[in-house]
């Protein structure tokens, strides 16, 4: 090996932008769960991990966890559903209620609504 040329790497390579990884941290203090440590898309987070219950909502994705070989507490993560967004998450204020009853309704009570692009002379 000459004085010019670089000494070779034996370092692992980089790992890539797009992995998501979960390192599990400690229990939770009530019920059944982790705390865990999330890096992905150039971002860390942190949560909880909790086994599904058959019948109760999922709130948050449902992964599939891989063991990595480098810790015990570090898993590859496969998400097999996307969180859910309610639709209430999306819009601000109150209840937007819309049906033919509560139409029927409206228009027993107060009337039918005129045009509002009609001008009164």
């Amino acid at each position: 090996m000459g004085k010019d040329e670089p000494p070779e790497k034996h370092d692992k390579p980089a790992p890539a932008a797009n992995q998501d990884v979960v390192f599990i941290h400690s229990p939770v203090e009530q019920g059944e769960g982790f705390r865990v440590i999330r890096s992905r898309e150039d971002r860390i987070e942190i949560g909880e991990l909790r086994p599904t219950e058959h019948g109760r909502p999922l709130a948050g994705e449902l992964v599939k966890l891989t063991q990595r070989s480098e810790h015990a507490r570090l898993f590859d993560v496969e998400v097999l559903l996307p969180a859910q967004r309610a639709p209430e998450a999306q819009r601000s204020g109150p209840a937007q209620v819309a049906t033919d009853t509560y139409r029927s309704n409206w228009e027993a009570i107060f009337g039918r609504r005129e045009e509002s692009n009609k001008l009164s002379n």
